[in-house]
């Protein structure tokens, strides 16, 4: 649990520039707040890479337990599966992408009163001289302002979060474990086994770093770009929750860059929501972000399973170690 949070906090703070960027490229007035109107090509303003860590507070505190929370019960899920379901014969594959799916429905209840938090401090808009509070703290002020549905505002998106990581995982986890394991059979010139690819003595951290974190960046870009529409919908949904007539723009430090009417989002669901986005730009608006989260993903994916798993590993044999000295005394 402590591995797979602590990987999780250093690549966090590693790549949520990216995050940051992404999330406001997908906003619903990214055009009309970002766009410089006097040129034909659109180019994004200054303002688009301004405040790039805005709401990592929020993913600090969020981070450990949410990680945490899906690691334990990834391998919890994963164990009781291969043992419930040996009988069966049921393919690793298979495994692997129910172990998942499950893990990713118990994050997510932790992960997304954050995620909404987070996005919504993300497009905030600090104005230059002004007081320099937490836009995190901001973010929740925003969203606590009418002192109604608070639960829901952060709650808001969960099925579409739920509705991205379950196919993300599904299709990352499988690909991940597939590839890992053909790296190392050819690796090592033999036949290794699928639960423990390469589990030999031989194996060095640096090895199982590199090879580890190259199938999980490689599984996870493809599987960043089939699910961005899902992320489109989330990030839409979450900045609804955000959006508070109630709020008084003029009395604070800030503006929201984004002009979407909360009640009209709150009262739709994820499917509702795609449409208006193809409405507005067409599919290829489903897709906006992509390229930012294959990159995003490439790298966040294979820092993080591939530090995880060198902490795993470093601490199994630093376990064995110790057995064996107690064993000999």
């Amino acid at each position: 649990m402590l591995a797979g949070g602590g990987a999780a906090f250093v690549v966090d703070l590693i790549i949520y520039p990216l995050d940051t960027l992404k999330t406001r490229q997908q906003s619903r007035d990214f055009i009309k707040t970002f766009a410089d109107p006097s040129t034909k090509t659109k180019l994004p303003s200054r303002q688009l890479f301004k405040g790039l860590y805005q709401g990592i507070g929020i993913v600090i505190l969020a981070t450990l337990p949410a990680a945490g929370t899906f690691f334990t019960t990834y391998e919890a899920a994963k164990s009781f599966i291969n043992r419930h379901g040996s009988p069966l014969g049921l393919p690793q594959p298979l495994v692997h992408s129910g172990a998942s799916a499950i893990a990713e429905c118990a994050s997510c209840l932790v992960l997304t009163p954050s995620e909404v938090i987070k996005q919504n401090a993300q497009m905030l808009q600090q104005k230059s001289g002004g007081s320099h509070r937490s836009a995190s703290i901001q973010a929740l002020k925003q969203l606590t302002a009418s002192g109604s549905d608070v639960g829901r505002k952060l709650l808001s998106g969960y099925t579409a979060l739920v509705a991205r990581n379950l196919p993300f995982t599904a299709i990352q986890f499988p690909i991940f474990e597939f590839i890992r394991s053909r790296i190392w059979s050819r690796r090592s010139g033999t036949t290794q086994s699928k639960e423990k690819p390469g589990a030999t003595e031989k194996q060095t951290l640096f090895e199982t770093g590199i090879i580890t974190g190259t199938s999980a960046g490689l599984a996870g870009s493809f599987a960043a770009v089939v699910t961005t529409p899902m992320d489109v919908v989330k990030t839409r949904m979450m900045l609804a929750a955000g959006s508070s007539q109630d709020v008084e723009q003029g009395a604070h430090d800030r503006t929201h860059m984004s002009q979407q009417q909360p009640t009209r989002y709150q009262a739709r669901g994820g499917l509702a929501v795609a449409r208006e986005v193809i409405s507005e730009t067409g599919v290829s608006g489903l897709f906006r972000g992509s390229a930012l989260r294959a990159v995003w993903t490439l790298v966040g994916s294979g820092l993080y399973l591939g530090t995880y798993e060198v902490a795993k590993v470093w601490l199994s044999r630093r376990k064995e170690d110790n057995s064996e000295d107690k064993a000999f005394i």
